[in-house]
């Protein structure tokens, strides 16, 4: 595959403007080498374009042709017409990834109807500061060369990690989704602070200080999270009365649902799109 390579993604939404922030933030990429397209919303494109300088373009095979690589960055709803509109343009040199929620490698190569390579990504959307937490999984086509290339790539976005595909579900319910969880958390925080009587500012400095710390103590520590836990956590004190409370509203509880429910509708989302490319093949 040539250098400098040239990235292509069908899809314009919030993982799309995530993934090219990341690139361009951490120079590993030029805007020049970026191409986006989506279905219908211009305003969006120029917006990016405006932001980012990056080349938009309604021309479909332009942008295949033009690109090494092919980011499948819909909405898994509008997965079957996307590939439906690139397909004719595509060979086997490119490299196709997809970043949607439970949509299989097996189903994207059904749609595409030849052996294009394939890899499938879960990354979240803190790939916009440099810092997702991305796994990867390769379809049939897709040899360790293409996983490669897909770890670099991810690698400039934040951390990767390879997966059989089959675990991807969870990933979502986990990573894909998790930035959400925090930001759920972080926002029961500010209310809890505000209610003690500390202002909007002090409370984000000091619950994002603790984020971040509570962080690098679980990345650098060779401790578990229950023994970090513990350490903090004095007999009679202030940290076990706060806990207590967590204890009586089964938090861990809720959260282990939480998780699971999510990793459910990845997998439901995958079945959707599974019947509607059947259906979509029987009206043919």
């Amino acid at each position: 595959m040539k250098q400098p390579l040239n990235i292509a993604f069908i899809g314009a939404g919030s993982m799309a403007e995530a993934m090219i922030s990341g690139l361009i933030s951490t120079n590993k990429f030029k805007p020049g080498q970026i191409h986006v397209t989506n279905y219908s919303n211009d305003a969006r494109l120029h917006e990016l374009r405006n932001q980012y300088k990056i080349n938009i373009t309604r021309n479909i095979p332009l942008i295949v042709q033009k690109s090494d690589v092919i980011i499948l960055a819909v909405k898994p709803k509008d997965v079957v017409e996307s590939i439906e509109s690139i397909k004719p343009y595509i060979h086997r040199s490119h490299l196709i990834i997809s970043v949607l929620a439970g949509v299989s490698t097996t189903s994207i190569l059904s749609l595409f109807q030849h052996d294009v390579p394939v890899v499938r990504a879960m990354p979240n959307t803190s790939a916009s500061i440099g810092l997702s937490a991305t796994a990867i999984s390769k379809g049939e086509h897709a040899n360790d060369e293409h996983i490669k290339l897909a770890e670099t790539l991810f690698h400039t976005v934040g951390t990767v990690t390879v997966v059989h595909e089959e675990q991807l579900h969870a990933v979502t319910g986990l990573s894909g989704s998790g930035p959400a969880y925090v930001y759920y958390l972080v926002e029961a925080m500010q209310k809890a602070a505000l209610h003690q009587g500390l202002e909007s500012d002090v409370a984000k400095d000091l619950i994002t200080q603790t984020l971040i710390g509570a962080a690098q103590m679980l990345r650098t520590s060779p401790k578990s999270p229950t023994t970090l836990r513990k350490e903090v956590t004095s007999p009679g004190g202030t940290t076990e009365a706060g806990l207590e409370q967590l204890t009586d509203y089964e938090f861990q509880e809720a959260l282990i649902q939480c998780i699971d429910k999510a990793t459910l509708r990845s997998k439901e989302l995958g079945e959707a799109i599974d019947e509607k490319m059947m259906s979509s093949r029987t009206s043919r």
